[in-house]
Protein backbone atom coordinates (compact mmCIF):
# COMPACT_ATOMS: atom_id res chain seq x y z
CA UNK A 1 0.00 0.00 0.00
CA UNK A 2 1.42 3.34 -1.03
CA UNK A 3 0.67 6.14 1.33
CA UNK A 4 2.10 8.81 3.59
CA UNK A 5 5.26 8.17 5.55
CA UNK A 6 4.12 8.10 9.18
CA UNK A 7 6.33 10.46 11.17
CA UNK A 8 6.02 11.94 14.63
CA UNK A 9 6.35 15.72 14.62
CA UNK A 10 7.46 17.82 17.57
CA UNK A 11 5.32 20.95 17.36
CA UNK A 12 5.95 22.39 20.81
CA UNK A 13 6.62 26.11 20.46
CA UNK A 14 6.29 26.00 16.68
CA UNK A 15 3.86 28.09 14.64
CA UNK A 16 0.89 26.32 13.06
CA UNK A 17 -1.69 28.10 10.91
CA UNK A 18 -5.27 26.79 10.74
CA UNK A 19 -7.44 28.19 7.96
CA UNK A 20 -11.17 27.95 8.62
CA UNK A 21 -13.25 28.50 11.73
CA UNK A 22 -15.56 25.51 11.88
CA UNK A 23 -15.95 22.38 13.96
CA UNK A 24 -13.26 20.42 12.09
CA UNK A 25 -10.72 23.18 12.75
CA UNK A 26 -11.81 23.33 16.40
CA UNK A 27 -11.07 19.63 16.91
CA UNK A 28 -7.70 19.82 15.21
CA UNK A 29 -6.71 23.02 17.06
CA UNK A 30 -7.50 21.35 20.37
CA UNK A 31 -5.22 18.43 19.44
CA UNK A 32 -2.41 20.74 18.32
CA UNK A 33 -2.62 22.84 21.46
CA UNK A 34 -2.17 19.67 23.51
CA UNK A 35 1.12 19.17 21.65
CA UNK A 36 2.28 22.68 22.60
CA UNK A 37 1.93 24.28 19.17
CA UNK A 38 1.46 28.04 18.76
CA UNK A 39 -1.80 28.41 16.84
CA UNK A 40 -3.16 31.11 14.59
CA UNK A 41 -6.61 30.74 13.05
CA UNK A 42 -7.50 32.60 9.84
CA UNK A 43 -11.28 32.76 9.38
CA UNK A 44 -14.03 35.39 9.24
CA UNK A 45 -16.14 33.59 11.86
CA UNK A 46 -15.44 31.06 14.62
CA UNK A 47 -17.49 28.33 16.22
CA UNK A 48 -17.97 28.84 19.99
CA UNK A 49 -15.22 26.38 20.92
CA UNK A 50 -12.63 28.24 18.88
CA UNK A 51 -13.87 31.62 20.08
CA UNK A 52 -13.39 30.48 23.69
CA UNK A 53 -9.77 29.54 22.92
CA UNK A 54 -9.20 32.95 21.38
CA UNK A 55 -10.76 34.72 24.36
CA UNK A 56 -8.57 32.73 26.74
CA UNK A 57 -5.46 33.76 24.84
CA UNK A 58 -4.52 30.22 23.82
CA UNK A 59 -5.07 30.89 20.11
CA UNK A 60 -4.55 34.01 18.00
CA UNK A 61 -7.17 34.98 15.40
CA UNK A 62 -7.03 36.81 12.09
CA UNK A 63 -10.73 37.64 11.54
CA UNK A 64 -11.00 37.51 7.74
CA UNK A 65 -10.90 35.12 4.83
CA UNK A 66 -7.65 33.57 3.64
CA UNK A 67 -5.69 36.29 1.79
CA UNK A 68 -2.80 34.36 0.31
CA UNK A 69 0.63 32.86 0.96
CA UNK A 70 1.64 35.65 3.32
CA UNK A 71 -0.83 34.24 5.86
CA UNK A 72 1.41 31.18 6.12
CA UNK A 73 4.62 33.05 6.97
CA UNK A 74 6.73 31.23 9.54
CA UNK A 75 4.42 28.21 9.75
CA UNK A 76 5.86 24.73 10.28
CA UNK A 77 2.49 23.16 9.52
CA UNK A 78 -0.73 24.34 7.89
CA UNK A 79 -4.23 22.92 8.37
CA UNK A 80 -7.07 23.99 6.11
CA UNK A 81 -10.76 23.20 6.59
CA UNK A 82 -12.76 26.10 5.18
CA UNK A 83 -15.56 24.07 3.62
CA UNK A 84 -14.72 25.60 0.23
CA UNK A 85 -12.69 23.12 -1.88
CA UNK A 86 -11.20 25.86 -4.05
CA UNK A 87 -9.91 27.79 -1.03
CA UNK A 88 -8.54 24.64 0.59
CA UNK A 89 -6.67 23.70 -2.61
CA UNK A 90 -5.26 27.24 -2.83
CA UNK A 91 -4.00 27.03 0.76
CA UNK A 92 -2.43 23.64 0.03
CA UNK A 93 -0.74 24.95 -3.13
CA UNK A 94 0.64 28.01 -1.31
CA UNK A 95 1.99 25.78 1.46
CA UNK A 96 3.60 23.47 -1.11
CA UNK A 97 5.33 26.41 -2.78
CA UNK A 98 6.81 27.37 0.60
CA UNK A 99 7.93 23.79 1.34
CA UNK A 100 5.50 23.69 4.29
CA UNK A 101 3.47 20.58 5.00
CA UNK A 102 -0.30 21.05 4.76
CA UNK A 103 -3.27 19.00 5.93
CA UNK A 104 -6.27 19.48 3.66
CA UNK A 105 -9.14 18.20 5.80
CA UNK A 106 -11.67 18.38 2.97
CA UNK A 107 -9.57 16.51 0.40
CA UNK A 108 -6.81 14.49 2.02
CA UNK A 109 -5.07 13.61 -1.25
CA UNK A 110 -4.72 17.30 -2.11
CA UNK A 111 -2.56 17.98 0.94
CA UNK A 112 1.04 17.05 1.60
CA UNK A 113 0.27 15.72 5.09
CA UNK A 114 -2.50 13.58 6.58
CA UNK A 115 -3.57 13.10 10.19
CA UNK A 116 -3.90 9.44 11.20
CA UNK A 117 -6.49 8.10 13.61
CA UNK A 118 -4.74 8.38 16.97
CA UNK A 119 -5.06 7.30 20.57
CA UNK A 120 -2.93 7.39 23.70
CA UNK A 121 -2.92 4.33 25.94
CA UNK A 122 -1.55 4.79 29.44
CA UNK A 123 0.55 1.80 30.53
CA UNK A 124 2.55 1.43 33.75
CA UNK A 125 5.78 1.78 31.79
CA UNK A 126 4.71 4.90 29.91
CA UNK A 127 2.14 6.07 27.41
CA UNK A 128 1.81 4.28 24.09
CA UNK A 129 0.62 6.34 21.13
CA UNK A 130 -1.24 4.55 18.36
CA UNK A 131 -1.46 6.08 14.87
CA UNK A 132 -3.34 4.36 12.03
CA UNK A 133 -3.51 5.36 8.38
CA UNK A 134 -5.88 3.32 6.23
CA UNK A 135 -5.36 4.49 2.67
CA UNK A 136 -7.31 7.69 3.12
CA UNK A 137 -10.39 6.02 4.68
CA UNK A 138 -10.82 7.79 8.04
CA UNK A 139 -13.67 5.54 9.23
CA UNK A 140 -11.65 2.38 8.68
CA UNK A 141 -8.63 3.97 10.33
CA UNK A 142 -10.72 4.92 13.37
CA UNK A 143 -12.11 1.39 13.61
CA UNK A 144 -8.66 -0.19 13.48
CA UNK A 145 -7.40 2.34 16.03
CA UNK A 146 -10.17 1.46 18.46
CA UNK A 147 -9.50 -2.26 18.02
CA UNK A 148 -5.81 -1.74 18.79
CA UNK A 149 -6.69 0.19 21.94
CA UNK A 150 -8.94 -2.68 23.03
CA UNK A 151 -6.15 -5.15 22.34
CA UNK A 152 -3.57 -3.21 24.35
CA UNK A 153 -5.92 -2.82 27.31
CA UNK A 154 -7.22 -6.40 27.20
CA UNK A 155 -4.45 -7.88 29.31
CA UNK A 156 -3.39 -10.16 26.45
CA UNK A 157 -0.43 -8.03 25.38
CA UNK A 158 2.70 -8.36 27.53
CA UNK A 159 3.46 -4.75 28.50
CA UNK A 160 6.45 -5.47 30.71
CA UNK A 161 9.67 -3.60 29.98
CA UNK A 162 12.68 -2.09 31.69
CA UNK A 163 11.67 0.40 34.39
CA UNK A 164 14.40 3.00 34.78
CA UNK A 165 12.50 4.67 37.61
CA UNK A 166 12.09 1.60 39.78
CA UNK A 167 9.19 -0.64 40.69
CA UNK A 168 5.63 0.17 41.59
CA UNK A 169 2.59 -1.33 43.30
CA UNK A 170 -0.98 -1.30 42.04
CA UNK A 171 -3.82 -2.26 44.37
CA UNK A 172 -6.32 -3.70 41.90
CA UNK A 173 -9.91 -4.67 42.56
CA UNK A 174 -10.78 -7.92 40.77
CA UNK A 175 -14.53 -7.57 41.20
CA UNK A 176 -16.90 -10.34 42.35
CA UNK A 177 -15.24 -13.21 40.47
CA UNK A 178 -16.37 -12.85 36.86
CA UNK A 179 -13.39 -11.92 34.71
CA UNK A 180 -15.55 -9.88 32.32
CA UNK A 181 -16.19 -7.46 35.18
CA UNK A 182 -12.54 -6.44 35.55
CA UNK A 183 -11.81 -2.88 34.50
CA UNK A 184 -9.61 -2.11 31.51
CA UNK A 185 -7.06 -0.52 33.80
CA UNK A 186 -6.91 -3.75 35.82
CA UNK A 187 -6.14 -5.86 32.75
CA UNK A 188 -3.55 -3.35 31.51
CA UNK A 189 -1.70 -3.45 34.84
CA UNK A 190 -1.83 -7.24 35.00
CA UNK A 191 -0.21 -7.37 31.54
CA UNK A 192 2.64 -5.22 32.88
CA UNK A 193 3.15 -7.05 36.18
CA UNK A 194 6.25 -8.99 37.17
CA UNK A 195 4.62 -10.13 40.42
CA UNK A 196 0.93 -10.67 41.24
CA UNK A 197 0.05 -10.94 44.94
CA UNK A 198 -3.39 -12.50 44.91
CA UNK A 199 -6.36 -13.38 47.09
CA UNK A 200 -8.34 -16.61 46.77
CA UNK A 201 -11.49 -14.92 45.43
CA UNK A 202 -10.06 -13.45 42.22
CA UNK A 203 -11.02 -14.88 38.79
CA UNK A 204 -8.73 -17.86 38.29
CA UNK A 205 -8.92 -17.58 34.50
CA UNK A 206 -7.16 -14.22 34.76
CA UNK A 207 -4.25 -15.77 36.64
CA UNK A 208 -4.10 -18.67 34.20
CA UNK A 209 -3.48 -16.29 31.30
CA UNK A 210 -0.54 -14.50 32.90
CA UNK A 211 2.84 -15.05 31.22
CA UNK A 212 4.78 -17.98 32.66
CA UNK A 213 7.45 -15.59 33.86
CA UNK A 214 4.97 -13.64 36.01
CA UNK A 215 5.38 -14.75 39.61
CA UNK A 216 2.12 -15.33 41.49
CA UNK A 217 2.17 -15.12 45.29
CA UNK A 218 -0.99 -16.47 46.93
CA UNK A 219 -1.75 -14.76 50.22
CA UNK A 220 -5.42 -15.72 50.25
CA UNK A 221 -7.26 -15.73 53.54
CA UNK A 222 -9.93 -18.28 54.36
CA UNK A 223 -12.49 -18.20 57.16
CA UNK A 224 -10.67 -18.58 60.49
CA UNK A 225 -7.41 -19.21 58.66
CA UNK A 226 -5.06 -16.37 57.73
CA UNK A 227 -1.76 -18.05 56.76
CA UNK A 228 -0.13 -14.78 55.66
CA UNK A 229 -0.61 -11.92 58.17
CA UNK A 230 -1.38 -8.47 56.81
CA UNK A 231 1.98 -7.14 57.98
CA UNK A 232 3.71 -9.80 55.89
CA UNK A 233 1.62 -8.89 52.83
CA UNK A 234 2.64 -5.25 53.28
CA UNK A 235 6.28 -6.30 53.50
CA UNK A 236 6.05 -8.39 50.32
CA UNK A 237 4.58 -5.49 48.35
CA UNK A 238 7.23 -3.03 49.49
CA UNK A 239 10.16 -5.43 49.09
CA UNK A 240 9.20 -6.55 45.58
CA UNK A 241 8.72 -2.96 44.40
CA UNK A 242 12.03 -1.86 45.91
CA UNK A 243 13.69 -4.55 43.83
CA UNK A 244 12.44 -2.73 40.74
CA UNK A 245 9.51 -5.02 40.03
CA UNK A 246 6.01 -4.19 38.87
CA UNK A 247 3.65 -5.53 41.53
CA UNK A 248 -0.11 -5.98 41.26
CA UNK A 249 -1.96 -6.69 44.48
CA UNK A 250 -5.06 -8.40 43.07
CA UNK A 251 -7.92 -8.32 45.56
CA UNK A 252 -11.45 -9.65 45.32
CA UNK A 253 -14.13 -6.99 45.03
CA UNK A 254 -12.84 -3.48 45.69
CA UNK A 255 -9.60 -2.81 47.59
CA UNK A 256 -11.25 -0.21 49.81
CA UNK A 257 -14.56 -1.90 50.66
CA UNK A 258 -14.00 -3.82 53.88
CA UNK A 259 -10.60 -4.90 52.61
CA UNK A 260 -7.13 -3.88 53.69
CA UNK A 261 -6.33 -1.74 50.69
CA UNK A 262 -5.94 1.41 52.76
CA UNK A 263 -3.35 -0.27 54.99
CA UNK A 264 -1.42 -1.58 51.99
CA UNK A 265 -1.40 1.82 50.32
CA UNK A 266 -0.19 3.47 53.52
CA UNK A 267 2.61 0.92 53.89
CA UNK A 268 3.79 1.56 50.32
CA UNK A 269 3.66 5.33 50.70
CA UNK A 270 5.55 5.19 53.99
CA UNK A 271 8.28 3.21 52.22
CA UNK A 272 8.45 5.67 49.33
CA UNK A 273 7.03 3.16 46.84
CA UNK A 274 4.90 4.46 43.99
CA UNK A 275 1.39 3.06 44.42
CA UNK A 276 -1.82 3.22 42.40
CA UNK A 277 -5.32 2.15 43.41
CA UNK A 278 -7.68 0.68 40.82
CA UNK A 279 -11.28 0.34 42.03
CA UNK A 280 -13.12 -2.91 41.53
CA UNK A 281 -16.81 -3.76 41.45
CA UNK A 282 -17.60 -4.48 45.08
CA UNK A 283 -19.34 -7.75 45.90
CA UNK A 284 -21.50 -5.82 48.37
CA UNK A 285 -23.51 -4.46 45.44
CA UNK A 286 -22.72 -6.79 42.54
CA UNK A 287 -23.36 -10.16 44.18
CA UNK A 288 -26.89 -9.24 45.33
CA UNK A 289 -27.47 -7.85 41.82
CA UNK A 290 -26.49 -11.22 40.33
CA UNK A 291 -29.43 -12.70 42.25
CA UNK A 292 -31.79 -9.94 41.17
CA UNK A 293 -31.56 -8.02 44.45
CA UNK A 294 -30.96 -4.26 44.15
CA UNK A 295 -29.58 -2.81 47.36
CA UNK A 296 -31.85 0.20 46.82
CA UNK A 297 -35.15 0.38 44.96
CA UNK A 298 -37.67 3.17 44.66
CA UNK A 299 -40.49 2.64 47.10
CA UNK A 300 -38.70 -0.26 48.79
CA UNK A 301 -35.31 0.92 50.12
CA UNK A 302 -33.64 4.33 49.90
CA UNK A 303 -30.32 3.43 51.51
CA UNK A 304 -28.03 0.58 52.48
CA UNK A 305 -25.22 -0.20 54.90
CA UNK A 306 -22.31 -2.58 54.38
CA UNK A 307 -20.77 -4.34 57.40
CA UNK A 308 -18.76 -7.47 58.13
CA UNK A 309 -19.99 -10.40 60.13
CA UNK A 310 -16.77 -10.45 62.15
CA UNK A 311 -17.58 -7.50 64.38
CA UNK A 312 -20.37 -6.25 66.58
CA UNK A 313 -23.03 -4.66 64.42
CA UNK A 314 -23.12 -0.89 64.80
CA UNK A 315 -26.32 1.00 65.51
CA UNK A 316 -28.32 0.73 62.30
CA UNK A 317 -31.77 1.77 61.14
CA UNK A 318 -34.15 -1.00 62.17
CA UNK A 319 -36.72 -0.52 59.44
CA UNK A 320 -36.92 -3.16 56.74
CA UNK A 321 -36.73 -0.35 54.16
CA UNK A 322 -33.02 0.10 54.98
CA UNK A 323 -30.91 -2.62 53.37
CA UNK A 324 -28.13 -4.29 55.34
CA UNK A 325 -25.38 -6.08 53.40
CA UNK A 326 -23.17 -8.38 55.46
CA UNK A 327 -19.85 -9.56 54.06
CA UNK A 328 -17.94 -12.49 55.58
CA UNK A 329 -21.03 -13.22 57.64
CA UNK A 330 -21.76 -16.93 57.22
CA UNK A 331 -20.00 -18.22 60.34
CA UNK A 332 -21.91 -15.81 62.54
CA UNK A 333 -25.20 -15.77 60.63
CA UNK A 334 -27.31 -17.09 63.50
CA UNK A 335 -25.88 -14.56 65.95
CA UNK A 336 -26.27 -11.72 63.45
CA UNK A 337 -29.93 -12.53 62.86
CA UNK A 338 -30.59 -12.70 66.59
CA UNK A 339 -28.87 -9.36 67.25
CA UNK A 340 -30.82 -7.63 64.49
CA UNK A 341 -34.12 -8.89 65.90
CA UNK A 342 -33.06 -7.85 69.40
CA UNK A 343 -32.21 -4.39 68.05
CA UNK A 344 -35.70 -3.92 66.64
CA UNK A 345 -35.89 -5.46 63.19
CA UNK A 346 -38.95 -7.69 62.80
CA UNK A 347 -38.29 -11.41 62.71
CA UNK A 348 -40.24 -11.49 59.44
CA UNK A 349 -37.67 -9.24 57.71
CA UNK A 350 -36.60 -10.93 54.43
CA UNK A 351 -33.03 -12.26 54.14
CA UNK A 352 -31.13 -13.56 51.14
CA UNK A 353 -27.78 -15.36 51.08
CA UNK A 354 -25.97 -15.39 47.74
CA UNK A 355 -23.10 -17.86 47.49
CA UNK A 356 -20.36 -17.66 44.84
CA UNK A 357 -22.02 -14.79 43.02
CA UNK A 358 -21.33 -14.41 39.30
CA UNK A 359 -19.95 -17.92 38.99
CA UNK A 360 -21.41 -21.17 37.69
CA UNK A 361 -21.75 -22.27 41.32
CA UNK A 362 -23.97 -19.36 42.34
CA UNK A 363 -26.73 -20.35 44.73
CA UNK A 364 -29.36 -18.28 46.53
CA UNK A 365 -30.96 -19.16 49.85
CA UNK A 366 -33.98 -17.14 50.95
CA UNK A 367 -35.66 -16.77 54.29
CA UNK A 368 -36.34 -14.34 57.12
CA UNK A 369 -34.40 -13.28 60.18
CA UNK A 370 -36.40 -15.90 62.07
CA UNK A 371 -35.33 -18.88 59.99
CA UNK A 372 -32.44 -17.95 57.67
CA UNK A 373 -29.79 -19.55 59.89
CA UNK A 374 -31.64 -22.86 59.94
CA UNK A 375 -32.29 -22.77 56.19
CA UNK A 376 -28.62 -21.98 55.51
CA UNK A 377 -27.47 -24.86 57.70
CA UNK A 378 -29.89 -27.27 56.01
CA UNK A 379 -28.43 -26.63 52.55
CA UNK A 380 -24.83 -26.24 53.69
CA UNK A 381 -24.27 -22.60 52.82
CA UNK A 382 -20.54 -21.78 52.73
CA UNK A 383 -18.26 -18.85 52.02
CA UNK A 384 -17.82 -16.87 49.88
CA UNK A 385 -21.30 -15.51 50.33
CA UNK A 386 -23.07 -12.19 50.77
CA UNK A 387 -25.99 -11.78 53.15
CA UNK A 388 -28.68 -9.23 52.31
CA UNK A 389 -31.26 -8.15 54.88
CA UNK A 390 -34.29 -6.02 54.01
CA UNK A 391 -37.39 -5.71 51.87
CA UNK A 392 -35.30 -5.57 48.67
CA UNK A 393 -34.74 -9.32 49.03
CA UNK A 394 -38.33 -9.84 47.85
CA UNK A 395 -37.18 -8.55 44.45
CA UNK A 396 -34.83 -11.51 44.03
CA UNK A 397 -35.29 -13.62 40.91
CA UNK A 398 -36.12 -16.64 43.08
CA UNK A 399 -38.42 -14.96 45.61
CA UNK A 400 -41.76 -16.84 45.60
CA UNK A 401 -44.90 -14.97 44.65
CA UNK A 402 -46.37 -15.67 48.07
CA UNK A 403 -44.43 -16.20 51.25
CA UNK A 404 -40.94 -17.60 51.60
CA UNK A 405 -39.96 -20.58 49.50
CA UNK A 406 -38.14 -23.75 50.32
CA UNK A 407 -34.74 -22.21 51.06
CA UNK A 408 -32.10 -23.28 48.56
CA UNK A 409 -32.73 -22.00 45.07
CA UNK A 410 -30.31 -22.73 42.24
Amino acid sequence: MSGPFLLGLSLAGRRVVAVGGGAVTARRVTDLLAEGAELEVVAPELVPGLRALVESGEVSWTPRRYAGAADLDGAFLVHTATGDPATDRRVAADAEARHTFCVNAGEAAAGSAQVPARADVATPTGDVRIAVHAGGDPRRAAGVRSSLVDHLTSGVVDLRSHRPHGGWVALVGAGPGEEQLLTRRATTLLAAADVVVTDRLVPQAVLARLPETTRVIDVGKQPLHHPVPQEEINRILVEEARRGRAVVRLKGGDPYVLGRGGEERAACEAAGVRVEVVPGITSAVSVPAAAGIPVTHRGVARGFTVVTGHEELPGLPTGTDHTLVVLMGIAGLRETAARLVAAGRPASCPVGVVESGWTAQQRVTLGTLADIAERAEQVGVASPAVVVVGDVVTLAHAWPAKGVGRGAVA
